[in-house]
């Protein structure tokens, strides 16, 4: 009995040894699948909350594309939200900083796959009265980087300077030949912008008597006395809210000299450019297809003061938000960025391996 009980003693002391090697040398259990995306939609502030309040460029896009399931992404701004067809909506933060964060978080996630995914930034912004009208809606070509640069007060520059804003590592302004090596500007896929600008150039967009009263104030300007309208053309990113006819002809000589003159400054905004160069990086690692990507700006004010009136008076009637066409440019975003959705969504079966083109 003695060496019957000592045998059985040395058995569990051996079965006990082999039991984490076992546990250690188990083949790992294989990870969840991340979840396909088809499209990404990419809002820069909201309001209040995600739903059910006065929205802001958000909550249109949750309402009515139903992004009802909600991820935590404690290291972006705020979570992000999918539907069942596969686009997913995030939500930046106002500023070129949050949103390069933002947007590098949710595309680092590894619950989500966006190999294949289309992302479209559709927000709001202020107008070049010369080239479009409130309510206007602009598919961005070229997305232009206005933060990037020396700068010398206006009061102290030389007479024949026109600016003082300077290229960086350039003496005076607009210094030939122009050097992009931080980012200055990108070019969006042509092809691609040239599609969505075909799809969405006969959506209506809306007008009202008091967006035809507030054109009204720009004569001598055709476009900005037009309904609103669907085009092309480049958008200025820049984190400071700048405002008036000085700094508007700034940013079209900007844009031209960081575009060699094939871009054509209409819309300003804040976050586009931190949101490039984060896809941008993403690209490079293999986690997004840069040929996939839209900006999508709305005219919710004129970026300068009207005619007959000061650069002060002009501000001070946006200082709270108060834009001229608030609501409509919030309803154009997500009514013509809505038909690039539904036309990827429901052709993805050809979206999905081939970038749609212009006929």
């Amino acid at each position: 009995m003695i060496i019957r009980r000592h045998a059985l003693l040395h058995l569990l002391l051996f079965a006990a040894f082999l039991r984490p090697l076992a546990t250690q040398t188990a083949p790992p259990t294989s990870p969840t699948q991340p979840i396909p995306v088809k499209v990404v939609v990419v809002a820069m502030f909201e309001r209040g909350e995600d739903t059910g309040d006065t929205p802001g460029e958000y909550q249109l896009w949750i309402e009515r594309e139903h992004l009802d399931q909600i991820f935590s992404l404690p290291a972006a701004y705020h979570h992000v939200r999918m539907n069942k067809d596969g686009v997913l909506g995030m939500l930046t933060g106002v500023g070129a900083a949050k949103a390069a964060a933002s947007v590098m978080a949710v595309g680092l996630d590894p619950r989500f796959d966006f190999s294949k995914a289309y992302w479209i930034i559709a927000g709001i912004g202020g107008g070049d009265p010369a080239d479009v009208s409130l309510g206007s809606a602009i598919w961005c070509d070229y997305v232009v980087d206005g933060d990037l640069s020396f700068e010398i007060d206006a009061r102290q520059i030389p007479d024949t300077w026109p600016t003082g804003y300077i290229p960086l590592r350039r003496g005076t302004p607009y210094e030939q030949p122009p050097n992009s090596g931080y980012g200055e500007a990108y070019e969006l896929n042509p092809g691609l912008v040239s599609w969505a600008v075909h799809l969405t150039q006969d959506v209506p967009l809306p007008d009202s008597d008091s967006l035809r009263k507030f054109r009204a104030r720009f004569p001598g300007f055709p476009n900005a006395l037009k309904a609103p309208f669907v085009t092309r053309g480049a958008t200025l990113s820049a984190s400071t809210f700048w405002h008036g006819s000085k700094l508007n002809e700034w940013a079209n000589a900007w844009t031209r000299y960081y575009t060699a003159g094939k871009g054509n400054y209409m819309v300003a905004a804040m976050e586009d450019s931190g949101t490039m160069q984060a896809l941008t990086f993403l690209s490079q690692a293999g986690r997004v297809d840069l040929q996939r990507i839209l900006v999508l700006r709305t005219v919710s004010n004129y970026d300068r003061e009207p005619p007959g009136t000061t650069v002060p008076e002009s501000l001070k009637e946006m200082v709270s938000g108060n834009y001229s066409a608030y609501m409509p440019s919030l309803e154009a975003a997500q009514t013509v960025g809505d038909r690039v959705v539904r036309d990827i969504i429901d052709h993805w079966k050809d979206r999905e391996s081939t970038i749609p083109q212009a006929p």
